[in-house]
């Protein structure tokens, strides 16, 4: 516990000294069991940051406070100590719960080391630029480029052509199928129609119903755990819908792309760097867990734990007050501009007070439930026509819904990352429900481990095999955003809502405004940090 002393007065200290450099300048004010009192004084490795001094009716502001400390709050946060640090200097990042990461969670334990959230990452620039700022590059692992991945089709598992250029020479379409494609990409299709598709119908009008049923919705699957009925093209997979709108076709667009990379003049790389080969995907020595707590580690007190924000407030012409339920009383923060990186849901109802209409936008998107299951067989329980060169070898497999199995699909975690499991065993990581599945809230734990197995033994474990060894089932009711269709009206609806009221400098972030992939979360970080920067130097609040 750190230690604290309490006294009737504060100590004045001057607005120049930075409040995360300095731990005792000024910017919370604890009051507990309603009697305030003014702390003047704190250890340096208190979590607690020190009281409002001076002027009580105008203390200093802090430049942001970020709302949650998920993947998305802390690399906004490192964003701005790292891109935008003489703009905002002063930085708080507030989390309920007393860990950072959110619905990142890694365990280890008995020689195994398994995700029950994320697996993995694309090494994106602006990730790796993350990783490295982090002081994590030497602890990067990065998947075989060339680890094949499956989907599961007509009993059997059949490799995924890894790029365009693979799909002629691969069985898991059909020859007509593969033209129809084909043709389609081209832009020989049926136009597009004047109104938003689902990602079924954008598929199936550009490439045809096989590269849908056989390559996108089970893609749908692991990546949403989401209905691609019902998720939208434009929202779910913006970059491959612009292609269309931008060239007239899938290849018109990607020509045009190609052509606009060309003519552009791109920054010189960054030399720190490291170089990826290949179509692979990163994760770290002890798993994606490192990434959090290492970014919260380098944020020092600025992340503050087992902080529930229980209100915000508009300050007249200066910003915010933020209330929150702390371990040591309540505490209140008044900062320039707030960064609210928890679910919409949470969003909602904490925004709610200052904008119903936002709030009301923000209650609309839905999180369907998902299961991570991991469990463990032996080297010998895999089918010998699975294995290559003696191993158990790829990325992971995806399951079809029409292929009537319960599991959304499977990642050889063993195979993809090094030190995941004790020598002769393998350790599979699963994903069970999603919006098609939402009734896995119903079942007990042996259920869903039953679920698994029971899909396993249909196409990768043999029959006969033991029963598996469970090290883990984690679930999440409410566990991916759904980028439905409507989700940029519904999200513009908030962010128009909360301009219309005069909320400045205040913004949304997170998964449910970035995209859910991790890397994506990484990549808005930037652009949030940079808009909350430039609202900042404009000197709205000086």
């Amino acid at each position: 516990m750190s230690s604290l002393t309490w006294s009737s007065f504060p100590v004045p200290i001057s607005r120049r000294t930075s409040s995360l450099t300095n731990p005792n300048y000024p910017i919370t004010t604890i009051h507990k069991r309603n009697r305030w009192r003014f702390r003047c004084s704190i250890a340096n490795d208190s979590p607690i940051s020190p009281p409002i001094s001076g002027d009580f009716n105008s203390p200093p502001l802090l430049d942001c406070v970020i709302v949650g400390a998920g993947i998305s709050g802390l690399c906004i946060a490192q964003a701005l100590a790292t891109k935008h640090a003489s703009v905002s200097p002063d930085v708080v990042v507030t989390e309920a719960r007393d860990r950072v990461g959110g619905n990142i969670s890694t365990v280890e334990r008995d020689g195994y080391l398994w995700e029950e959230g994320p697996n993995s990452f694309q090494p994106s620039d602006p990730m790796l630029t993350m990783v490295v700022d982090s002081g994590l590059k030497d602890d990067l692992v990065l998947g075989d480029p060339t680890a094949p991945r499956f989907v599961l089709w007509g009993g059997g598992l059949k490799p995924v052509p890894s790029s365009p250029g693979d799909l002629p020479f691969f069985d898991l379409m059909s020859f007509p199928g593969k033209l129809r494609a084909g043709f389609g990409a081209l832009g020989i299709r049926p136009p597009p129609p004047d109104r938003e598709e689902s990602v079924e119908e954008f598929v199936r009008r550009n490439l045809g119903d096989e590269v849908f049923e056989r390559l996108i919705e089970p893609f749908c699957s692991g990546v949403y755990a989401g209905d691609p009925s019902k998720l939208s093209m434009k929202a779910a997979f913006g970059k491959v819908w612009k292609l269309e709108k931008n060239g007239g076709s899938i290849i018109g667009g990607a020509i045009k792309a190609i052509q606009a990379r060309k003519n552009s003049t791109k920054p010189p790389r960054d030399p720190r760097l490291p170089k990826p080969q290949g179509q692979t995907v990163g994760s770290f020595r002890k798993g994606q867990a490192m990434l959090p707590n290492a970014i919260s580690k380098s944020l020092g007190s600025k992340v503050k734990l087992s902080w529930k924000l229980i209100s915000i407030s508009k300050l007249e012409n200066r910003g915010y007050n933020l209330t929150y339920e702390t371990p040591n009383g309540f505490a209140s923060l008044q900062t320039k501009t707030v960064v609210m990186t928890v679910p919409s849901y949470v969003a909602s109802d904490l925004l709610r007070p200052l904008s119903s209409e936002a709030a009301e936008a923000l209650s609309k998107f839905y999180y369907p439930p998902v299961a991570a299951v991991s469990v463990s067989y032996p080297k010998e329980a895999i089918r010998d026509d699975r294995l290559i060169d003696g191993q158990l070898k790829g990325f992971g497999q995806l399951h079809p819904r029409s292929q009537g199995v319960e599991t959304l699909g499977t990642i050889y975690s063993s195979s993809l990352f090094p030190n995941r499991a004790p020598p002769g065993r393998v350790l599979l990581l699963n994903y069970i429900g999603g919006a098609t599945n939402p009734g896995i809230l119903s079942k007990t734990e042996s259920q869903l481990v039953e679920a698994v197995d029971r899909d396993l033994r249909t196409m990768l474990i043999n029959p006969k095999a033991g029963e598996p060894l469970t090290l883990g089932v984690k679930v999440w009711p409410r566990a991916i955003p759904q980028f439905l269709i409507g989700h940029f009206d519904i999200l513009d609806a908030a962010k128009f809502a909360l301009s219309e009221g005069g909320y400045r400098g205040m913004f949304l972030g997170g998964n449910y405004v970035s995209g859910v992939a991790l890397g994506r979360c990484v990549e808005s970080a930037y652009d949030v940090a940079a808009d909350v920067s430039t609202f900042l130097s404009r000197g709205v609040y000086k």
